[in-house]
């Protein structure tokens, strides 16, 4: 069976600063709810290298590294003055 993969960002599941991967405590952006009810975090390098694995032990992976890709705010000009 595999696991279900969601990467849309639900209110009360996003991931923040505060949460941190399992692996190296760096911020985390996957979610891996486990079959055996384990819940583990993993930075986006953590979780591509054992997205295979996990895949064979998850009931879900919650998937945030496209948030990686997003284009950073713009500074406005009051702060480029500084």
């Amino acid at each position: 069976m595999r696991p279900q993969v969601t990467t849309a960002l639900a209110p009360s599941s996003t991931l923040s600063a505060a949460d941190r991967c399992d692996r190296c405590g760096a911020q985390a952006y996957v979610r891996v709810t486990l079959t055996s009810g384990g819940e583990l975090l993993f930075c986006a390098h953590h979780g591509r290298e054992h997205s295979e694995k996990l895949r064979n032990i998850a009931i879900t992976i919650h998937d945030e590294t496209g948030r990686l890709d997003a284009e950073p705010a713009s500074v406005s000009s009051t702060e480029d003055e500084r």
